[in-house]
């Protein structure tokens, strides 16, 4: 039997970049992946393929209604959604590829097959083909991921009642998608078919989209996907999903007790969240329960209640994001090598992959009244910077919230062009502590989308922003 100092089951974000940093660290490490290709939902059916058909619907809807502004005339545009899917598979293909690359640039053994614990040391491997084998590891982590969630009310069919999983393989556009969930997850996809002419309803439960962020994000949110003909139905509960051939329909009665609506379409994306999967794992073997969300319980070291075994990601609490799997697989590599790293869980942004993009940091206006902690609010509105009006990207703004007695910024709300990327300096200047002050006498550099955060500080710290 193979003896390992590690042994990680799952490989999206958390589980292989955990075992590469255990590899780094001198561990004898395996990695078991239930499915043919590496890199979990992230890379085959989940960031990767949705940012890729993200980008490719923008290109498509610029070319539509900005192109002629920009003074660049074109005939008619066609899509080709099959060579669109090509594309999207392509990069999926690059990027898998390059997972198994790394695994074998760090000497990291791949067993392909469905693991799961016969005790806390000895994981068996069922693998696609062949007979079941077993393995063993001194320290186990655990970074199986997590599957699209249901209601249960609803059955998705795969086929005309679909998740995110079925959303990204289609190849045609919807004549009417309604989205079940006002979400990161159905946002993006939305607005990937809406860009490319689809009719797009969404139907949420709470009473505003993308409801654990910033409320002010998903109200200028709305307003901007309103702007592309997406309807709108929040505060309103789900009650039935039928499937009759080709059309699907949804009926949803609003939270306050009111007439209900009725709305068909060609095909349903069910996107109420994820849940941890830990399916088939036999976690029982080894003491470890899951809470009322399918979550393991684990201390401040990612340790679960049996200390030879980890959990990080999706499986633990948290938000599902990748980059927080990530930073939890070093965080879990590095202790079991010894080492005594952190992870603040508060400066781990949130990234909406709309357009424009939304991203956000730390506390939440709604979080900031509830604790009863007083703060200042800057706004800086994107139409006012001579980069956005270049680029006709002006639907926007960053918010930035500071303590009202020591001007530390407690966080930063973002909706505008290229923000997924700009949220970093937020993150940078709240690790180190910084106030508001700080960055507003940071110099920017112009003509950039970076000055609204700048903006934002200035009127943040002294309620005077420069350029409004």
């Amino acid at each position: 039997m193979e003896q390992f100092d590690v042994v990680v089951i799952g490989s999206g974000p958390g589980g292989y970049v955990a075992a590469i940093r255990c590899s780094q660290l001198g561990l004898k490490t395996a990695i078991i992946e239930r499915y043919p290709t590496l890199g979990g939902t992230c890379l085959n059916v989940g960031c990767i393929p949705s940012k890729a058909w993200l980008d490719s619907s923008e290109h498509y809807y610029k070319m539509t209604h900005e192109f002629a502004e920009h003074g660049i005339k074109i005939g008619k545009a066609a899509l080709d959604i099959p060579q669109m899917k090509n594309r999207v598979d392509g990069v999926v293909k690059s990027n898998v590829e390059g997972v198994a690359f790394l695994m074998k640039k760090n000497k990291i053994q791949v067993y392909n097959g469905y693991g799961s614990f016969v005790d806390d040391t000895t994981i068996n491997i069922k693998p696609n083909s062949g007979e079941e084998f077993q393995i063993k590891g001194n320290k186990i982590i655990i970074a199986t991921g997590s599957k699209p969630s249901s209601l249960p009310n609803i059955s998705i069919d795969k086929e005309r009642i679909i998740t995110s999983t079925e959303a990204i393989k289609l190849t045609e556009v919807p004549k009417h998608l309604i989205l079940i969930g006002g979400g990161v997850i159905g946002l993006e996809l939305g607005s990937v078919f809406a860009r490319l002419g689809a009719k797009i309803s969404v139907v949420e439960y709470m009473d505003g989209i993308i409801p654990t962020m910033d409320k002010s994000l998903g109200r200028e949110l709305q307003r901007i996907m309103k702007k592309m003909g997406v309807d709108f139905y929040t505060s309103h509960k789900v009650t039935e999903v039928k499937r009759t051939k080709n059309e699907v329909t949804v009926t949803a009665t609003p939270n306050n007790g009111g007439e209900a609506i009725t709305l068909k379409g060609d095909y349903c994306l069910v996107a109420v969240g994820r849940r941890p999967f830990t399916d088939g794992l036999n976690l029982d073997k080894v003491g470890i329960t899951v809470d009322e969300k399918g979550r393991i319980a684990t201390n401040d070291h990612l340790q679960t209640s049996n200390t030879n075994i980890y959990a990080i990601g999706d499986v633990v609490k948290g938000a599902m994001l990748a980059h927080k799997a990530e930073e939890e697989g070093v965080v879990v590599a590095e202790i079991i090598a010894g080492q005594k790293p952190h992870i603040n869980y508060n400066l781990i942004p949130g990234v909406v992959y709309t357009w424009p993009e939304i991203a956000s940091v730390g506390q939440t206006e709604e979080q900031l009244k509830e604790s009863g902690i007083a703060y200042k609010v800057g706004n800086f509105p994107m139409r006012a910077l001579g980069r956005a009006r270049a680029s006709m990207d002006i639907d926007g703004f960053i918010k930035v919230l500071a303590d009202k007695t020591t001007d530390e910024i407690l966080g930063v709300h973002m909706i505008g062009a290229r923000v997924a990327d700009l949220i970093t300096e937020a993150c940078m200047a709240m690790e180190f502590r910084a106030s508001a002050e700080d960055v507003g006498r940071m110099s920017h550099p112009h003509p950039t989308y970076s000055e609204a955060f700048k903006e934002a500080a200035l009127a943040a710290s002294t309620g005077m922003a420069i350029n409004m």
